[in-house]
């Protein structure tokens, strides 16, 4: 627990009293729950569901009170010894283009050859269209009228409405078990689930994305791939997961979490 006065603890509740504001209308605003408020200014960091977390709240606190959350935050992770989740590095792929053959190469026919194949193609065309003409007569029989309709079906009968194609992607369907906090993101790091607190019973989606990327303050929570339930474990620390675009559930490491901040 921090004791001195310019704390990051001292500096929210200072700035949440000068504006005179409770706990309670805190909560109303940031949606982050009073105990958890109660822990950052008393920097009782064991309280909340870990400094990752920690950090998200005193971003989201701070620049409710008008301070730089920001950099709030990272008074925070010094105090803590944390590190920053490393950086992803762009993939380079190592395999050379495959170059083209230039039009400079490209074989020409010979004048003589082309000639004949024009000639060729000329005949068939003719001998084509006398045989369509011979066999025209047959089709247009008073006794033959009929076939046409009875193979493309009731002239009267509507056009069957075509059924439209799924969504791409995968669905999810998050329901909590506890308390819990959750950030959800989808295949384009978009918020679907903005770090928000989820009561027990709470639902959110279904989801729909090529892939996700979720993280929990903890395991008390029942997440639906394509309407299966995934087999999750449940511990009581922040925990992460990814579906990738096969719809595979993986767990992830603290650094390769989203933290929604």
């Amino acid at each position: 627990m921090g004791d001195v006065d310019d704390g990051v603890g001292n500096k929210l509740r200072e700035a949440r009293n000068r504006r005179k504001l409770s706990l309670q209308q805190a909560e109303g605003t940031t949606k982050i729950r009073v105990r958890y408020l109660q822990a950052i200014e008393n920097e009782d960091w064991d309280e909340l569901p870990g400094d990752i977390y920690a950090r998200a709240f005193i971003r989201t606190y701070g620049t409710f009170l008008g301070l730089d959350g920001e950099r709030l935050a990272e008074e925070q992770r010094q105090l803590r010894g944390s590190a920053r989740p490393g950086e992803r590095l762009p993939r380079v792929d190592p395999r050379p283009r495959e170059v083209g053959r230039g039009r400079g190469q490209r074989r020409q026919l010979p004048p003589q050859l082309v000639t004949a194949l024009v000639v060729t193609l000329v005949v068939a065309g003719l001998i084509a269209i006398g045989l369509a003409s011979g066999g025209s007569s047959d089709d247009q029989a008073p006794g033959n009228r009929g076939g046409s309709a009875a193979a493309t079906g009731n002239a009267g009968e509507a056009p069957r409405a075509q059924p439209k194609p799924a969504s791409p992607g995968h669905s999810l369907e998050l329901l909590a078990k506890g308390e819990v906090w959750v950030c959800l993101l989808d295949g384009r790091g978009q918020p679907l689930v903005d770090g928000r607190i989820l009561e027990a019973g709470d639902a959110s989606g279904p989801f729909r994305s090529g892939s996700f990327t979720l993280a929990l303050g903890n395991g008390a929570m029942t997440m639906t791939v394509d309407g299966k339930q995934a087999d999750l474990p449940e511990p009581s620390s922040p925990i992460g997961f990814a579906v990738d675009r096969h719809g595979a559930v993986h767990e992830l490491p603290e650094g390769e979490r989203p933290t929604c901040t």
